[in-house]
């Protein structure tokens, strides 16, 4: 398993113990093993990569190979309390409609991104006049598995237009961790932002 990060443990502390949780993209099922040894929380991951899919056995977390794009019709509606979604959504064809599919399938919702208005971002669209590389996006742009790139300002459109009620907000740098920079200004000087979200009434 992955070591201790200051994201996980953000992410935590935003669920309730005993909730049910439906982790998008999984990875190694590190978040699903915290949240289940500290919290007792009962969940399962969908993975795409054989790979971490045996890793999250090994670590004995319920895993099921699915791919993400082909939306959650297996999953009915209501079925989880929370929906996550870490380092992910800018790797979906369609982002939107996966969000939608997450606030269908549970009360609430809580992604993690790479934040693409922090200021190195900027600088090297401005001043190099190429596509950013940086530690939290570390490809070059023709081999990047990230296809719908956003900052701060995007993804709150997008909730705003989509009925889509922001309950926390978290933006930190590289080593997720939050500073009184990031905290003054988030939109610049964050690199990567998590959300908890649920649909407005």
């Amino acid at each position: 398993m992955s070591g201790f990060r200051i994201d996980l443990d953000i992410i935590q502390g935003w669920i309730k113990p005993g909730s049910s949780v439906l982790d998008l993209g999984c990875g190694d099922g590190t978040l699903l093993k915290q949240l289940a040894d500290h919290l007792d929380v009962q969940g399962y991951g969908l993975e795409i990569e054989p790979e971490n899919i045996t890793r999250c056995i090994q670590a004995g977390v319920n895993v099921i190979q699915y791919d993400l794009n082909a939306g959650l019709h297996d999953f009915k509606d209501g079925a989880f309390d929370y929906v996550i979604m870490t380092q992910t959504l800018q790797a979906i064809k369609r982002p939107d409609l996966l969000l939608e599919e997450m606030l269908r399938v549970g009360r609430q919702g809580i992604v993690t991104f790479p934040n693409f208005g922090h200021w190195s971002a900027r600088f090297q669209l401005a001043l190099g006049g190429h596509m950013p590389v940086s530690r939290t996006l570390p490809n070059e742009w023709y081999n990047t598995p990230n296809i719908h790139l956003c900052t701060l300002k995007d993804f709150e459109s997008l909730c705003k237009d989509r009925n889509i009620r922001i309950l926390q907000r978290s933006v930190v740098n590289h080593a997720h961790r939050s500073t009184a920079g990031i905290r003054l200004l988030p939109g610049i000087l964050g690199e990567i932002a998590l959300y908890r979200f649920e649909r407005q009434d």
